[in-house]
């Protein structure tokens, strides 16, 4: 396991957290190789009966590392598959999941908190999805979750205008289920967690199966064409821009190229 990923259990709780601080838990190939192997290594572990996801430092987790994306321009496959795998692996995972989101989830770290079970957040998060501010497109399992938990008209405001929603908004439309003052939200998710941990282990496991079940039909549905649109966008000039204009901390110019 990387050093951008920390697990601890005590007491039934496992707690995994994204610990690249100063890049604002941004996920790189190392953090996603460790994100996944923590998943890996709990699922089978007796010990331990509910995950919880947080980011250290400020941030939850600020999406993917764009230095990273920006090298990996033009490589071969799409360099966006590895998160969404490992999203998806978080998702699988055999323990309920609930999401700790003490600081801004944005884009991918968004995504990551949509992929757990359960989220709570503190009331100064934010939530957004800004890929269209950097000329990029949605990979099509992630846009199934954000309509799977806040609907299709929710799903279009937000890919469409690429604004950040506070977290009272985000309970609102469904995103969290529970916003507390940002001093209380360890404790508040602890004490969720804590009242999961308590319940019959084989109900939670069958419970998580039975709607793991409701949601397979999902994978059946060809995407190959919107995979093609999104990785010519990923390696548009656009999206290249979008990136340095992130980056640099200023507008950028596009040009439909």
């Amino acid at each position: 396991m990387s050093d951008e990923i920390v697990v601890s259990v005590a007491d039934g709780i496992a707690t995994v957290t994204l610990n690249r601080p100063e890049q604002r838990n941004a996920m790189n190939a190392p953090l996603l190789r460790g994100l996944g192997a923590a998943f890996d290594e709990l699922d089978g572990r007796k010990d331990v009966r509910v995950v919880l996801v947080r980011g250290e430092g400020p941030a939850f987790c600020s999406g993917m590392d764009l230095k990273e994306m920006e090298a990996q321009r033009g490589a071969a496959g799409d360099p966006e598959s590895g998160v969404v795998r490992i999203l998806r692996r978080v998702e699988a995972s055999r323990h309920p999941t609930i999401g700790v989101v003490h600081g801004d989830a944005i884009a991918g770290g968004c995504e990551l908190a949509l992929h757990c079970d359960l989220r709570v957040a503190a009331d100064v998060a934010r939530f957004g999805m800004p890929l269209a501010r950097i000329g990029l497109v949605v990979p099509f399992p992630l846009a199934q979750k954000l309509v799977e938990i806040i609907g299709p008209a929710h799903t279009r405001h937000l890919l469409f205008t690429g604004r950040l929603i506070d977290a009272r908004r985000a309970h609102a439309i469904g995103m969290v289920h529970d916003v507390v003052p940002a001093t209380d939200v360890e404790r508040a998710a602890t004490q969720l967690a804590r009242t999961l941990a308590d319940n019959a282990p084989l109900s939670l496991a069958g419970i998580k199966a039975v709607i793991q079940r409701t949601l397979a039909a999902r994978d059946a549905i060809a995407h190959d064409d919107l995979d093609a649109l999104a990785l010519a966008a990923r390696r548009s000039a656009d999206a290249s821009e979008g990136r340095r204009a992130m980056l640099e901390k200023r507008k950028p110019d596009f040009r439909g190229e």
